[in-house]
């Protein structure tokens, strides 16, 4: 048996895979072997079965024996394996260190690095893969490198005649399922003379 993957936040009691044989005289189930951790029970007599407690990620997958045994003479059963799979749901949001950073860029400078920016989630494998954006860049001023997380300024900048701060929104996105993510960074960028 393989049934369909269980969520990560499947609840104790969850209805996982209906066990049958196809036998003349009743059988009773029970779980042989393999459920070491004691994921799932079985009930004897319909071979429903059924989560126990809540799933840990990295103990999956799990597969364990169901054995049908003649209800009436022990030595007769036989066994099948289960295979149960879970998946990573997208629990965290990406984080960034701070929420809010400062940096001061010379007037006049070319287009330069300004700060790299990096968020961390604890997410495994895709939801956990992050790239990075710019909510507001202040027309074409600013832009970021959406693998590296490096924020550039695409121009030079004059103290005497433009805004002397900027304050840049910059976001992380991961790519979980079902829905992504975003964690948010404000820097604000001084013009210095």
């Amino acid at each position: 048996y393989h049934p369909a993957p269980l969520s990560e936040r499947t609840p104790p009691d969850t209805p996982v895979l209906h066990t049958s044989v196809s036998y003349s005289a009743p059988v009773s189930y029970t779980i042989a072997s393999g459920d070491d951790k004691g994921y799932f029970i079985i009930h004897s007599s319909s071979g429903v079965i059924k989560t126990t407690k809540n799933l840990k990620l990295e103990d999956f997958p799990v597969t364990f024996n169901v054995r049908a045994t003649d209800s009436s003479d022990a030595a007769i059963y036989n066994e099948a394996a289960v295979k149960v799979e879970v998946i990573d749901e997208n629990d965290f949001p990406p984080v960034f260190p701070s929420s809010l950073l400062e940096e001061t860029l010379a007037e006049n400078s070319s287009a330069t690095q300004i700060v790299q920016l990096k968020a961390q989630d604890k997410d495994t494998g895709r939801n956990g893969f992050l790239t990075y954006g710019i909510l507001n860049g202040h027309g074409l001023k600013f832009r970021i490198n959406e693998t590296t997380g490096v924020l550039y300024s695409n121009t030079t900048f004059d103290y005497e005649e433009e805004p002397t701060e900027y304050q840049v929104v910059v976001y992380a996105e991961d790519d979980g399922i079902p829905e992504k993510k975003r964690g948010y960074c404000t820097v604000i960028i001084r013009i210095t003379d």
